[in-house]
């Protein structure tokens, strides 16, 4: 075949080489791994922990209950996780614009896991080159013991991570009941298998590839770079001319740079680049490149530093402006937010209440000249403990409010509902007017809360 047909039976894509990342130390490594230890360990414990009799943190659908701790969030409260995405999504920005991908390279949940499994991985079929050779080795006792302990700790630690996942919904020791009798609901074993299921592909199989081609922030990375964003680099004019040398030789004579080109930094990299071709999408900033190339120029007796965080402008010699107007906007937006979102919700109302016309009639007229509407009030107790609460009503002349006794019981974390009668004088509104239905608890004054219902009575 010729033209596109034969390009297509050639193949238009390189199949996909597995990439075996070197393991190494260094200052950075150690952060990624102290970052990875503090990310999974909150993940793994935070289930398990207890405050109030109940569990701390539990987002419980069917009661549409919310527990963080000490607060209670309901469905009313919705705005809040939008105003945290808005707090994420800035945070985003400002961290790339200050130092590129550092949430990709330290905190991302696709790096964190995929650095667990290569751990597991090491652990079991031993360094970068062993695992090669198992990997080209011919199938033996040896290679399947291996293979199968790399795929049991896997496979083990995937559905420890699916059952965490669904306790934080299902409270964990019940769950774990469940699972000891076989007694898990369709629904909570399907999310603990799905969830497993995904963490073991993506973690052991996928790894690099979700993030150069499945995650989208590595295509828009670039619209938030500038020439004084602090990025992984490779210091050309220091380094080039490449080449191997022997340490007793004279390489500056020889017209070299400090690059030995041993490709160290492309055998740690756990995307497979090449960092002294230049800043490339699929990094993910993890600076395991620095690191293996501080240590070779260590023992080469070089300075450090050959690959570095570095701006455009430091390269070119220029001044470094880290702090710069939009990394200053970018800081001040995120700090009103996060002041403004940590106020709201530590003052937040912790009653509401909804007030709904009763559809079977629009008014009634009463024997005592009286005009009377009825309205469902609901009343939404978000407090931790009981409270009795008072309806009242205000906006027209002489309005009366009846609802079968003097006050309403709400429970922690209770909607009460209670018909309330409004009653008005015939001669206080013609047609219909706003009124205010206000609620108040008898043992806290300052719980209160206010709807708007509408007032209907008959025109002439």
């Amino acid at each position: 075949m010729t033209g596109l047909e034969g390009q297509v039976d050639g193949g238009l894509y390189e199949a996909r080489q597995k990439i075996y990342p070197r393991d190494i130390d260094g200052r950075f490594q150690r952060l990624r791994t102290a970052a990875a230890w503090v990310l999974l360990g909150i993940f793994y414990a935070i289930p398990w922990l207890r405050w109030g009799g109940r569990q701390a943190v539990l987002f419980d659908l069917p009661a549409r209950q919310f527990h963080l701790f000490g607060l209670t969030l309901w469905p009313q409260d919705f705005y809040y996780l939008t105003w945290l995405l808005v707090i994420a999504a800035l945070s985003l920005f400002f961290f790339t614009a200050l130092a590129g991908r550092l949430f990709c390279g330290y905190a991302c949940p696709q790096t964190v896991w995929t650095e667990t499994f290569l751990w597991m991985e090491r652990f079991v079929e031993g360094n970068r080159a062993q695992q090669m050779r198992l990997a080209r080795a011919p199938w033996s006792g040896e290679k399947l013991l291996r293979k199968a302990a790399k795929q049991f700790l896997w496979i083990t630690f995937s559905l420890w991570t699916g059952f965490t996942f669904v306790g934080y919904f299902t409270p964990i020791g019940e769950l774990a009941g469940s699972i000891a009798h076989l007694g898990t609901g369709p629904w909570e074993t399907f999310w603990v298998l799905f969830y497993g299921g995904a963490t073991y592909v993506n973690a052991g199989f996928m790894r690099e590839q979700v993030c150069k081609y499945m995650c989208p922030y590595a295509r828009f990375q670039s619209a938030m770079f500038d020439r004084d964003t602090l990025i992984i680099t490779y210091d050309e004019k220091r380094g080039e001319p490449r080449g191997a040398r022997k340490k007793s030789v004279d390489y500056k004579a020889k017209g070299l740079g400090d690059c030995v080109d041993c490709t160290v930094c492309v055998q740690v990299c756990p995307t497979g680049i090449d960092i002294r071709k230049g800043l490339q999408y699929e990094c993910i900033a993890c600076a395991a490149c620095i690191d293996a190339c501080d240590e070779v120029m260590d023992k080469v007796g070089y300075p450090r530093g050959l690959i570095r965080y570095d701006t455009q402008s430091g390269l070119e010699g220029k001044r470094k402006r880290v702090m710069r107007p939009r990394t200053l906007v970018y800081a001040t937006l995120l700090a009103l937010l996060a002041t403004g979102f940590g106020y709201s919700i530590t003052h937040r109302n912790l009653v509401g209440v909804d007030v709904l016309r009763d559809r079977n009639a629009l008014y009634r007229e009463r024997p005592d000249e009286t005009v009377e509407n009825v309205y469902n009030v609901k009343i939404l107790n978000k407090d931790a403990k009981a409270h009795e609460f008072v309806i009242t009503a205000s906006g027209i002349p002489g309005i009366v409010v009846s609802y079968g006794s003097s006050t309403v019981w709400a429970g922690p974390g209770q909607v009460q509902g209670v018909p309330v009668r409004v009653r008005i004088p015939e001669d206080a509104l013609e047609g219909g007017a706003d009124i205010q239905v206000s609620i108040q608890a008898t043992d806290a004054p300052e719980l209160r809360a206010t709807g708007k219902a509408r007032f209907l009575a008959p025109s002439d």
